[in-house]
């Protein structure tokens, strides 16, 4: 094998080294940019679907740590629906958990008058406090924060400006011994409150500032009113 046999077999190997090397390189990158790429994309999969699993679960956020013991479950929130809608009169229910407040909403006949709202607040009261303990899920206990009760009935949910439209709250706080009620549809104040809806009014329709209707022109600051345009002389 002559010499410059040799050297061209050690280039064609080194010419071969180089291509491997370069291919093992550019697979390298690949694999590294796709890693890059699609970290983002999982990560933001991960989000949404672990949001979609949660969804209705209760927002508690850190500040309940170590409190809220024991938890109100999704499936005595199911309880206290199915619950709530057996109620005579209560057309639609929502039970909704948010910031440690067990929310209920009970859409009632749209005939109800106050009497009847009351009556429904205190009978949904009952049903949640015969599933939930109020002493135990609704009150404050070894200085542990514990759940709010806000329970909201009414009627004529499509036309709440309606003179027919009652709309009542019941609030259990973990902090009170006994709930309160109120009728929040009809203002404590009468006056007032149709003094600041009278204002609200205003605003919206301002009324228009009257324009001057006079037929006088100011010429170098003087009024000229009518002024008949001279005749020429003749």
């Amino acid at each position: 094998m002559t010499q410059k046999t040799h050297k061209t077999q050690k280039a064609a190997v080194h010419t071969v080294k180089k291509k491997h090397k370069k291919s093992n390189r550019t697979r390298t990158i690949f694999w590294v940019c796709l890693v890059l790429l699609l970290t983002p994309c999982v990560i933001l999969a991960w989000i949404l679907i672990s949001s979609a699993l949660d969804s209705g679960s209760p927002v508690l956020g850190h500040r309940y740590d170590n409190d809220l013991n024991p938890a109100i479950t999704k499936t005595e929130m199911k309880s206290v629906k199915e619950a709530v809608s057996s109620i005579s009169g209560v057309e639609s229910v929502d039970v909704e958990m948010a910031t440690a407040t067990l929310r209920i909403y009970a859409d009632i006949t749209d005939s109800a008058t106050s009497e009847t709202a009351f009556s429904t607040a205190d009978s949904i009261y009952t049903a949640v406090t015969q599933i939930l303990d109020p002493s135990v899920y609704f009150t404050q206990h070894d200085n542990m924060k514990m759940y709010d009760l806000d329970i909201h009935v009414y009627n004529l949910s499509d036309d709440r400006d309606s003179d027919a439209f009652v709309y009542v709250e019941k609030i259990k706080n973990s902090g009170m011994e006994e709930p309160t009620q109120q009728l929040v549809s009809t203002a404590i104040d009468e006056e007032l409150a149709q003094s600041l809806r009278d204002e609200v009014e205003a605003r919206k329709n301002p009324t228009p500032t009257p324009e001057s209707s006079s037929d006088s022109i100011t010429v170098g600051g003087q009024d000229n009113e009518d002024t008949p345009t001279p005749t020429p002389a003749e």
